[in-house]
């Protein structure tokens, strides 16, 4: 009883999520360092076990509170919203009724979180267009967190093994990731970056920080953000006790990294620092014309609760198809565990 409650979000009910959630609770060993619960619409799990999975002998055990949770493996127990009609279900499609049901499955995380029914989410896919169809306008999950827990100091980890990436801006263009680029951000992601590695359990954390521009600027030459910018945030986290090191050139700090020069690495925009993650973690097979890996997991920074989640979409073109990988949920829910035992020590 002393295991860490989690809570899964169902995601988009036309995606993947459903099949991942499935495939990963049939594994015993989660049951052995946690105590899943999924959150959504139990018909929904119980249609996903038989057609997409095709396992008949997994129970689904529908809750009206997180204490009714049996947490037995075989039985996979989900707080039911009763909220995503099966016989209504757009499978592979951009959907109102299943952007509506993602959504109230991460607010309701949310709050059982934030009363302290449960010690860490876990979010599995929604889809971007059926949540603004549903009327909630938000770019992802990362800004519904945000925006529920009232916090607006966050930042997006990237994380495949011992690789970790924060980043000072993400769901933006381009254009404007590059004027978000300022002495304070940086300075607030290098802490958030410090703070997730000691939740980790790493006791003093070495921080790279990734200019912006080719080569760091070469010293003003290809842009003067590096000088202006991240070098004096890197020096004010420097005084404040950190072991932040940077700017770095982009081309260089990940390789360093992932060879174990470093903990983390601050990203300075979303692909820079989702690139090299996702060149690791995910990785296809043409001939089998199939995902052989989809590691990876996604971690709000900042946040009063625990949010770690998949690092991949819905897969519409594969859902309900029994071929999607559960990989990366295994991995978050792995994540979600460390941060939930760590929380208090930090």
């Amino acid at each position: 009883m002393n295991k860490p409650i989690l809570g899964i979000t169902m995601g988009d009910p036309s995606g993947c999520g459903p099949e991942i959630i499935i495939k990963a609770l049939l594994k015993k060993d989660i049951y052995e360092k946690c105590r899943p619960l999924v959150i959504g619409d139990a018909r929904i799990i119980e249609k996903a076990a038989r057609a997409a999975v095709k396992n008949n002998d997994v129970e689904i055990h529908s809750v009206k509170t997180v204490a009714e949770g049996l947490f037995n493996f075989g039985v996979i127990d989900v707080y039911d919203l009763k909220n995503a009609d099966p016989e209504k279900l757009k499978i592979g499609r951009v959907d109102a009724m299943s952007g509506e049901a993602a959504f109230a499955s991460v607010k309701k995380a949310i709050e059982l979180a934030l009363a302290g029914g449960i010690d860490a989410t876990i979010t599995t896919p929604l889809n971007k267009e059926a949540l603004n169809a549903a009327g909630h306008h938000y770019s992802g999950h990362t800004e519904i967190y945000a925006d529920f827990t009232g916090t607006n100091d966050y930042s997006m980890m990237l994380a495949d093994g011992e690789l970790r990436v924060v980043h000072v801006s993400t769901h933006v263009s381009l254009r404007d990731a590059c004027n978000r680029v300022k002495k304070d951000r940086v300075l607030k992601v290098i802490e958030l970056a410090d703070r997730a590695c000691k939740t980790l359990g790493i006791v003093s954390p070495k921080i790279a920080v990734a200019g912006l521009n080719p080569h760091a600027g070469e010293n003003g030459m290809f842009g003067r953000e590096e000088i202006e910018e991240i070098g004096p945030a890197v020096e004010a986290a420097k005084a404040k006790g950190l072991k932040a090191e940077g700017p770095m050139p982009p081309d260089t700090i990940f390789s360093k990294a992932r060879g174990g020069m470093y903990d983390i690495v601050v990203a300075m925009y979303h692909d820079q620092g989702h690139i090299p993650l996702k060149v690791l973690g995910f990785q296809y097979d043409k001939a089998a014309d199939k995902w052989q890996a989809v590691n990876g997991v996604n971690i709000t920074l900042g946040l009063p609760i625990i949010r770690s989640s998949v690092d991949h979409g819905t897969a519409f073109g594969h859902a309900w198809q029994g071929s999607a990988n559960e990989s990366s949920l295994v991995n978050a829910i792995d994540y979600g565990v460390r941060l939930a035992v760590n929380k208090n020590k930090v």
